[in-house]
């Protein structure tokens, strides 16, 4: 089943077992894919997003509310922030499994020998083949300084 049909199988049983909070966020992850869908309308392509590209969309989610809810702890709301978390909770069971520090530096070490990287000027290279090859498995926000570190450490 694609991630589009999962969400949705989901969202039905979330309403037949009457999960209010879990209903709610399932409905903010299908507007979110739907936001996607008209976007990708107006520039002409008339197939909906693909399943990297929910991929990409609940890792956005992810990231988002993991920094609302440091937000929140800062300033004392602790509900508010045990909110953002369940939130996140519903959001990773659609997500892959995330590799561990070692699985992603081997990750890192293959797509450098597979691209042939040398300089700090393939790094570009190197993140596409890791962000086609495991979208959603890893955080490129800390995976690019990992390449960074590979690429000049040569």
């Amino acid at each position: 089943m694609d991630m589009r049909g999962r969400v949705n199988a989901a969202l039905k049983q979330a309403m037949k077992d009457k999960a209010a909070d879990r209903l709610s966020t399932l409905r903010l992850i299908n507007a979110a894919i739907k936001d996607k869908d008209i976007e990708a309308r107006g520039t002409g392509e008339d197939v909906g997003v693909s399943d990297d590209e929910v991929l990409s969309i609940l890792a956005k989610m992810t990231k988002q509310r993991q920094e609302s809810a440091r937000a929140y702890e800062e300033g004392g709301r602790l509900d508010l922030a045990e909110r953002e978390l369940a939130e996140i909770a519903v959001i990773e069971e659609f997500l892959p499994r995330q590799l561990d520090a070692e699985e992603v530096a081997r990750a890192i070490r293959e797509a450098v020998a597979e691209t042939g990287a040398g300089s700090i000027r393939d790094m570009g290279r190197v993140m596409g083949v890791l962000k086609s090859r495991y979208p959603g498995q890893m955080d490129f926000g800390k995976v690019g300084p990992l390449v960074k570190d590979q690429l000049c450490g040569k």
